[in-house]
């Protein structure tokens, strides 16, 4: 891990955060989902050096620990607290956000991190497709929920993905199963996408900035290398961009807008995600799908 002299070997725009340490104005709360590997673990370590407060959440509290060990160790590093839940089932996101209320009156940054391709069992406990389950509807419910503690120059950062397909909302409802892991992880992330972008409109500037990134294809994630059998490019090319959005003047306008870190830039995402109507529409599903597991 680098100390707080070796800063020139971060990104410039992260080594600047780190220069500033715990300064007021700079320190900020943080919630990072999916912690424990992959993007999410390489970005706890690139915020741990600037001294933030970081909640961190993952589904095994024993890899939290152990990750909570590696980042005290970091010169710098601020408080650090773990949240454990399975974010496939609705009531245990919902108790995600109520823990973290009840401990925290503000949050700055919400990166919702977790997400899944495949898994042994993808049918959830809720009877949704786990790809909907994690990738759509627990990062929307958590969103919500904690949206009055964040003001408006919060952030939300929404891991979407290259992969987008239109979104068949019987599948997402559970009603019908898609056997193809890759159409419906790409349908998952393009509801999250959807979703992002209604949220954005909604809020305006009354609301934190809602904030759609691939954070780049191929990346070397264990669900690359589940998915496609090939090592995948270095995480931390994925944790540099949510970073950057989480912290960046180029993003601090960027609400309701997608960032394609395959192209290095702000893009358009799947043609239905442009569309107010199918957006809304999307929402309207997850808000019933929701209310009723919820009730």
């Amino acid at each position: 891990m680098p100390s707080q002299h070796t800063t020139a070997a971060w990104p410039h725009h992260l080594a600047g955060q780190h220069k500033h340490g715990k300064h007021e104005t700079m320190t900020k709360t943080i919630l990072l989902t999916g912690a424990t590997d992959g993007i999410g673990l390489e970005t706890a370590k690139m915020l741990a050096p600037m001294g933030h407060t970081l909640l961190l959440h993952g589904r095994n509290s024993a890899k939290l620990e152990k990750v909570v060990d590696l980042l005290k160790k970091v010169a710098g590093a601020g408080q650090i607290e773990t949240y454990t839940a399975d974010l496939s089932i609705m009531r245990n996101v919902a108790a995600l956000a109520a823990a973290i209320a009840e401990k925290h009156d503000k949050l700055d940054v919400l990166i919702n991190n977790a997400g899944v391709y495949g898994a042994p069992d993808e049918t959830t406990e809720d009877g949704f497709d786990i790809r909907f389950a994690v990738n759509t509807l627990a990062p929307y419910l958590l969103t919500k929920k904690l949206l009055p503690l964040m003001n408006a120059s919060g952030r939300v950062i929404n891991l979407s993905s290259a992969a987008q397909a239109s979104v068949a909302p019987q599948a997402l409802r559970g009603e019908r199963f898609i056997t193809s892991d890759n159409l419906a992880y790409a349908q998952s992330k393009l509801a999250l996408t959807m979703w992002s972008i209604d949220l954005a409109s909604s809020l305006g500037e009354n609301g934190p900035a809602i904030i759609a990134v691939n954070p780049m294809s191929m990346l070397g994630s264990k669900m690359v290398k589940e998915a496609y059998g090939v090592e995948g490019a270095d995480l931390r090319i994925g944790a540099d961009i949510l970073c950057r959005a989480a912290f960046s003047d180029e993003f601090a306008k960027a609400s309701g807008k997608y960032f394609d870190n395959d192209i290095s830039q702000f893009s358009s995402p799947h043609p239905d995600a442009l569309h107010p109507g199918k957006c809304a529409d999307i929402v309207a599903t997850i808000e019933t799908i929701l209310a009723e597991k919820l009730a």
